[in-house]
């Protein structure tokens, strides 16, 4: 539902439930001792990390390795 097809009440029902959060924001600011940053306690993650080409590779030889030794092991 889009907010053009909100009827004024559930506009205003909207708004106050706004206010309420940014009250609450701040009043866990303050509680918290980051008055200043009210919003940075909600705020979303940035995407994934990525990993370098020499880090898959370092991965991959590691398994390798497992891999091998859990070889080994079950063929004595």
């Amino acid at each position: 539902m889009s907010i053009t097809n909100l009827t004024p009440s559930q506009l205003r029902q909207a708004a106050g439930l706004k206010e309420k959060i940014e009250e609450l924001q701040a009043e866990l600011g303050q509680l918290l001792g980051s008055a200043g940053q009210e919003t940075a306690a909600v705020t979303v993650p940035k995407g994934k990390k990525k990993i370098s080409a020499a880090g898959i590779a370092k991965i991959r030889a590691a398994q390798k390795a497992r891999w091998a030794k859990f070889r080994a092991s079950k063929g004595k």
